[in-house]
Protein backbone atom coordinates (compact mmCIF):
# COMPACT_ATOMS: atom_id res chain seq x y z
CA UNK A 1 0.00 0.00 0.00
CA UNK A 2 1.21 3.32 -1.40
CA UNK A 3 0.66 6.34 1.32
CA UNK A 4 1.94 9.56 1.80
CA UNK A 5 0.95 9.81 5.51
CA UNK A 6 1.43 13.05 5.79
CA UNK A 7 -1.30 13.85 3.14
CA UNK A 8 -5.28 13.39 3.88
CA UNK A 9 -7.15 10.42 2.97
CA UNK A 10 -10.22 10.65 0.72
CA UNK A 11 -13.22 8.42 2.09
CA UNK A 12 -14.11 5.85 2.29
CA UNK A 13 -10.15 4.73 3.24
CA UNK A 14 -9.36 2.55 0.30
CA UNK A 15 -6.65 0.29 2.83
CA UNK A 16 -10.09 -0.75 4.39
CA UNK A 17 -11.56 -3.77 1.81
CA UNK A 18 -15.07 -5.23 2.55
CA UNK A 19 -15.20 -8.88 1.92
CA UNK A 20 -18.81 -9.41 3.38
CA UNK A 21 -21.86 -7.07 4.52
CA UNK A 22 -20.96 -8.50 7.66
CA UNK A 23 -17.80 -6.21 7.73
CA UNK A 24 -19.07 -3.34 6.66
CA UNK A 25 -21.81 -2.54 8.95
CA UNK A 26 -17.86 -2.47 11.68
CA UNK A 27 -16.64 0.01 8.97
CA UNK A 28 -16.92 4.15 9.92
CA UNK A 29 -16.91 5.71 6.19
CA UNK A 30 -15.57 8.67 7.52
CA UNK A 31 -12.38 6.70 9.67
CA UNK A 32 -9.09 6.33 8.15
CA UNK A 33 -6.37 4.40 9.14
CA UNK A 34 -4.18 6.54 10.61
CA UNK A 35 -0.09 5.90 11.06
CA UNK A 36 0.65 7.61 14.94
CA UNK A 37 4.52 6.84 15.37
CA UNK A 38 7.43 5.50 13.86
CA UNK A 39 10.68 4.26 14.81
CA UNK A 40 10.53 0.88 15.99
CA UNK A 41 12.64 -2.44 14.57
CA UNK A 42 9.92 -5.15 15.85
CA UNK A 43 6.68 -3.50 17.90
CA UNK A 44 4.45 -5.90 19.65
CA UNK A 45 2.28 -6.41 22.46
CA UNK A 46 0.06 -3.23 22.71
CA UNK A 47 -2.06 -2.61 25.63
CA UNK A 48 -4.57 -0.05 26.69
CA UNK A 49 -4.51 1.69 29.92
CA UNK A 50 -7.69 3.74 29.66
CA UNK A 51 -7.33 5.25 33.11
CA UNK A 52 -4.33 6.64 31.89
CA UNK A 53 -5.39 7.35 27.97
CA UNK A 54 -1.91 5.62 26.51
CA UNK A 55 -1.05 2.59 24.84
CA UNK A 56 1.65 0.65 25.97
CA UNK A 57 3.48 -1.54 23.47
CA UNK A 58 6.91 -3.48 23.60
CA UNK A 59 9.79 -2.63 20.72
CA UNK A 60 11.79 -6.09 21.16
CA UNK A 61 15.10 -5.82 19.18
CA UNK A 62 15.85 -2.30 21.06
CA UNK A 63 14.68 -3.76 24.68
CA UNK A 64 12.43 -1.47 25.57
CA UNK A 65 8.82 -0.83 25.90
CA UNK A 66 7.10 2.35 24.57
CA UNK A 67 4.53 4.29 25.75
CA UNK A 68 1.83 6.66 22.54
CA UNK A 69 -0.65 8.96 24.68
CA UNK A 70 -3.77 10.04 23.42
CA UNK A 71 -4.00 13.49 25.00
CA UNK A 72 -0.51 14.65 23.16
CA UNK A 73 0.07 12.44 20.79
CA UNK A 74 3.66 11.81 22.75
CA UNK A 75 5.78 8.77 22.57
CA UNK A 76 8.25 8.38 25.37
CA UNK A 77 10.14 5.33 26.91
CA UNK A 78 7.90 3.31 29.14
CA UNK A 79 10.47 1.02 30.51
CA UNK A 80 14.44 0.72 29.43
CA UNK A 81 15.84 -3.07 29.99
CA UNK A 82 12.99 -4.30 29.89
CA UNK A 83 14.42 -7.92 29.35
CA UNK A 84 13.17 -8.14 25.54
CA UNK A 85 9.37 -8.35 26.85
CA UNK A 86 7.05 -8.74 23.90
CA UNK A 87 3.20 -9.98 24.80
CA UNK A 88 1.53 -7.53 27.62
CA UNK A 89 -2.31 -7.38 29.05
CA UNK A 90 -3.98 -6.03 32.17
CA UNK A 91 -4.82 -8.23 34.95
CA UNK A 92 -8.78 -7.81 36.71
CA UNK A 93 -7.75 -5.57 39.09
CA UNK A 94 -5.43 -3.18 36.41
CA UNK A 95 -1.91 -4.59 37.13
CA UNK A 96 0.22 -5.00 33.46
CA UNK A 97 1.26 -8.19 32.81
CA UNK A 98 4.04 -9.14 30.80
CA UNK A 99 5.68 -11.59 29.24
CA UNK A 100 9.66 -11.55 28.91
CA UNK A 101 12.01 -13.42 26.48
CA UNK A 102 15.27 -12.59 27.67
CA UNK A 103 14.14 -13.33 31.05
CA UNK A 104 12.01 -16.08 30.24
CA UNK A 105 9.34 -15.59 32.68
CA UNK A 106 6.11 -13.57 33.19
CA UNK A 107 6.05 -11.14 35.32
CA UNK A 108 3.14 -8.33 36.89
CA UNK A 109 4.00 -5.03 37.68
CA UNK A 110 2.04 -3.63 40.57
CA UNK A 111 0.62 0.08 41.01
CA UNK A 112 3.45 1.13 42.74
CA UNK A 113 5.75 0.31 40.19
CA UNK A 114 7.36 -2.99 41.40
CA UNK A 115 7.99 -5.80 39.29
CA UNK A 116 6.89 -9.22 40.84
CA UNK A 117 8.08 -12.61 38.96
CA UNK A 118 4.72 -14.25 38.65
CA UNK A 119 6.65 -17.42 36.94
CA UNK A 120 9.66 -18.33 35.27
CA UNK A 121 10.21 -22.25 35.54
CA UNK A 122 7.98 -25.25 34.91
CA UNK A 123 8.70 -28.33 37.38
CA UNK A 124 11.85 -27.64 37.96
CA UNK A 125 13.00 -26.58 34.07
CA UNK A 126 13.38 -22.63 33.08
CA UNK A 127 10.52 -21.95 30.02
CA UNK A 128 11.19 -21.46 26.90
CA UNK A 129 10.44 -17.67 26.26
CA UNK A 130 6.64 -16.39 27.17
CA UNK A 131 5.14 -14.55 24.04
CA UNK A 132 1.52 -13.71 24.86
CA UNK A 133 -1.19 -13.70 27.56
CA UNK A 134 -4.03 -12.82 28.59
CA UNK A 135 -6.57 -13.17 31.55
CA UNK A 136 -9.38 -14.91 32.47
CA UNK A 137 -12.26 -13.47 34.84
CA UNK A 138 -11.20 -15.79 37.77
CA UNK A 139 -7.86 -13.99 38.14
CA UNK A 140 -6.09 -17.23 36.25
CA UNK A 141 -3.19 -16.08 33.68
CA UNK A 142 -3.44 -18.09 30.22
CA UNK A 143 0.22 -18.07 28.46
CA UNK A 144 1.98 -19.56 24.72
CA UNK A 145 5.45 -20.28 25.46
CA UNK A 146 6.78 -21.06 21.61
CA UNK A 147 10.21 -19.95 22.70
CA UNK A 148 11.23 -17.31 20.10
CA UNK A 149 13.13 -14.87 21.81
CA UNK A 150 15.97 -17.86 22.26
CA UNK A 151 16.20 -18.86 18.94
CA UNK A 152 18.83 -15.91 18.18
CA UNK A 153 20.38 -12.82 20.53
CA UNK A 154 17.90 -10.52 18.36
CA UNK A 155 14.71 -10.90 20.44
CA UNK A 156 16.44 -12.32 23.68
CA UNK A 157 19.72 -14.73 23.75
CA UNK A 158 20.12 -18.01 22.71
CA UNK A 159 19.56 -20.98 24.29
CA UNK A 160 18.40 -24.70 24.01
CA UNK A 161 14.35 -25.23 24.82
CA UNK A 162 14.16 -27.25 27.93
CA UNK A 163 10.42 -27.58 27.89
CA UNK A 164 8.18 -28.97 24.82
CA UNK A 165 6.03 -25.45 23.30
CA UNK A 166 2.90 -24.89 25.42
CA UNK A 167 0.06 -23.15 26.11
CA UNK A 168 -0.55 -22.42 30.03
CA UNK A 169 -2.73 -21.92 32.85
CA UNK A 170 -1.30 -19.85 36.19
CA UNK A 171 -2.86 -18.97 39.33
CA UNK A 172 -0.98 -16.10 40.51
CA UNK A 173 -1.96 -16.44 43.96
CA UNK A 174 -0.51 -19.98 44.53
CA UNK A 175 1.79 -20.62 41.71
CA UNK A 176 -0.31 -23.39 40.80
CA UNK A 177 0.87 -23.75 37.03
CA UNK A 178 -0.40 -26.28 34.41
CA UNK A 179 -0.35 -27.16 30.80
CA UNK A 180 -3.49 -26.62 28.91
CA UNK A 181 -1.89 -27.47 25.48
CA UNK A 182 1.07 -28.92 23.76
CA UNK A 183 0.09 -30.11 20.77
CA UNK A 184 0.58 -26.59 18.83
CA UNK A 185 3.83 -26.61 17.01
CA UNK A 186 4.17 -22.41 17.61
CA UNK A 187 1.71 -21.02 20.35
CA UNK A 188 1.49 -17.61 19.86
CA UNK A 189 -1.63 -14.92 19.70
CA UNK A 190 -4.27 -16.32 21.95
CA UNK A 191 -7.77 -14.54 23.38
CA UNK A 192 -10.99 -15.49 24.86
CA UNK A 193 -14.46 -15.50 23.22
CA UNK A 194 -16.90 -12.63 24.87
CA UNK A 195 -18.22 -14.95 27.51
CA UNK A 196 -15.23 -17.03 27.87
CA UNK A 197 -16.36 -20.28 26.86
CA UNK A 198 -13.75 -20.43 23.83
CA UNK A 199 -9.66 -19.72 23.63
CA UNK A 200 -8.56 -19.12 20.52
CA UNK A 201 -4.70 -20.27 19.74
CA UNK A 202 -2.47 -19.01 16.31
CA UNK A 203 0.06 -21.49 15.37
CA UNK A 204 2.90 -19.78 13.76
CA UNK A 205 4.36 -23.26 12.61
CA UNK A 206 7.85 -24.49 12.58
CA UNK A 207 10.72 -23.24 9.90
CA UNK A 208 11.93 -26.87 9.90
CA UNK A 209 8.48 -28.11 8.60
CA UNK A 210 7.34 -27.76 4.95
CA UNK A 211 3.96 -25.99 4.38
CA UNK A 212 3.35 -26.21 7.75
CA UNK A 213 -0.41 -24.61 8.01
CA UNK A 214 -0.76 -21.53 9.59
CA UNK A 215 -4.30 -21.72 11.74
CA UNK A 216 -6.00 -20.26 14.32
CA UNK A 217 -6.99 -23.22 16.66
CA UNK A 218 -10.37 -22.76 19.18
CA UNK A 219 -10.42 -24.77 21.92
CA UNK A 220 -13.36 -25.45 24.55
CA UNK A 221 -12.60 -24.13 27.96
CA UNK A 222 -13.78 -26.72 30.55
CA UNK A 223 -13.16 -25.51 34.10
CA UNK A 224 -9.28 -25.16 34.50
CA UNK A 225 -8.40 -26.99 30.63
CA UNK A 226 -8.64 -27.37 27.06
CA UNK A 227 -11.20 -29.26 24.87
CA UNK A 228 -12.38 -30.11 21.54
CA UNK A 229 -9.62 -28.75 19.56
CA UNK A 230 -11.00 -26.97 16.39
CA UNK A 231 -9.31 -25.09 13.23
CA UNK A 232 -10.88 -21.86 13.72
CA UNK A 233 -9.52 -20.42 10.44
CA UNK A 234 -6.48 -21.22 7.91
CA UNK A 235 -4.49 -18.13 7.42
CA UNK A 236 -3.18 -19.55 4.00
CA UNK A 237 0.30 -17.90 2.84
CA UNK A 238 -0.07 -15.47 5.72
CA UNK A 239 0.43 -16.00 9.53
CA UNK A 240 -1.37 -14.99 13.02
CA UNK A 241 1.08 -13.47 15.48
CA UNK A 242 -1.15 -11.96 17.69
CA UNK A 243 -5.09 -10.59 17.76
CA UNK A 244 -7.85 -9.95 19.74
CA UNK A 245 -11.90 -10.40 19.70
CA UNK A 246 -14.47 -7.95 20.13
CA UNK A 247 -17.76 -7.64 22.09
CA UNK A 248 -19.76 -9.53 18.84
CA UNK A 249 -17.08 -12.20 18.55
CA UNK A 250 -15.15 -11.26 15.47
CA UNK A 251 -11.61 -12.14 15.61
CA UNK A 252 -9.54 -8.98 14.25
CA UNK A 253 -5.79 -10.87 13.68
CA UNK A 254 -2.69 -9.35 12.78
CA UNK A 255 -1.53 -10.67 9.11
CA UNK A 256 2.05 -11.06 7.81
CA UNK A 257 5.23 -12.84 6.64
CA UNK A 258 3.11 -13.63 3.33
CA UNK A 259 3.96 -10.97 0.91
CA UNK A 260 3.29 -7.85 0.39
CA UNK A 261 -0.48 -8.27 -0.51
CA UNK A 262 -1.26 -10.16 2.57
CA UNK A 263 0.37 -7.28 5.08
CA UNK A 264 -2.31 -6.17 7.64
CA UNK A 265 -5.61 -7.29 10.01
CA UNK A 266 -7.54 -9.91 8.78
CA UNK A 267 -11.19 -9.85 10.04
CA UNK A 268 -12.99 -12.97 10.93
CA UNK A 269 -16.60 -13.59 12.19
CA UNK A 270 -17.06 -15.75 14.82
CA UNK A 271 -18.29 -18.40 12.08
CA UNK A 272 -14.65 -18.39 10.82
CA UNK A 273 -15.42 -16.87 7.91
CA UNK A 274 -12.76 -14.02 6.67
CA UNK A 275 -15.27 -11.21 6.09
CA UNK A 276 -12.77 -8.08 5.89
CA UNK A 277 -9.08 -6.85 5.14
CA UNK A 278 -7.53 -3.78 6.68
CA UNK A 279 -4.47 -3.06 4.31
CA UNK A 280 -0.78 -1.96 5.82
CA UNK A 281 2.57 -1.32 4.34
CA UNK A 282 4.52 -3.56 6.90
CA UNK A 283 4.25 -6.97 8.32
CA UNK A 284 1.27 -6.62 11.03
CA UNK A 285 2.32 -8.63 14.50
CA UNK A 286 -0.33 -7.38 17.34
CA UNK A 287 -3.15 -5.40 18.25
CA UNK A 288 -5.40 -3.77 20.85
CA UNK A 289 -8.77 -1.97 20.99
CA UNK A 290 -8.69 1.37 23.22
CA UNK A 291 -9.60 4.64 23.55
CA UNK A 292 -12.36 5.98 25.52
CA UNK A 293 -15.29 3.99 24.04
CA UNK A 294 -12.67 1.20 23.15
CA UNK A 295 -13.70 1.15 20.02
CA UNK A 296 -10.10 2.40 18.43
CA UNK A 297 -8.49 -0.32 16.85
CA UNK A 298 -4.44 0.06 17.66
CA UNK A 299 -1.83 -2.03 15.79
CA UNK A 300 1.57 -3.03 16.28
CA UNK A 301 2.93 -3.63 12.81
CA UNK A 302 6.84 -3.87 12.21
CA UNK A 303 8.46 -0.32 13.14
CA UNK A 304 5.32 1.78 13.27
CA UNK A 305 2.20 2.07 15.07
CA UNK A 306 -1.51 2.50 13.36
CA UNK A 307 -4.98 3.19 14.67
CA UNK A 308 -8.47 2.84 13.39
CA UNK A 309 -11.83 4.12 14.47
CA UNK A 310 -14.15 1.54 13.90
CA UNK A 311 -17.98 0.64 14.59
CA UNK A 312 -17.57 -2.10 17.52
CA UNK A 313 -15.94 -2.24 20.97
CA UNK A 314 -12.67 -4.59 22.06
CA UNK A 315 -13.56 -6.53 25.36
CA UNK A 316 -13.43 -5.00 28.78
CA UNK A 317 -10.42 -6.13 30.89
CA UNK A 318 -11.71 -5.37 33.80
Amino acid sequence: MDRDWNLPVRYPDPAIEILDSRFSRLVIGSSTLERLWTGGRWNEGPVWFGDRRCLIWSDIPNNRMMQWSEDNGEVTIYRQDSHYANGNTRDRQGRLITCEHDSRRVTRTEHDGTITVLIDQFEGKLLNAPNDVVVHPDGSIWFTDPGYGIHGFYEGHLAKLELPTRVYRLEPETGDCAVVDEELEKPNGLAFSPDYSRLYVSDTGASHVKDHPKQISVFEVTGKTLSRKQVFCDMGASMSDGFRVDTTGNVWTSSGWGGEEHDGVFIFSPEGDKIGVIHLPEVVSNLAFGGLKRNRLFITASQSIYSLYVETQGLSYF
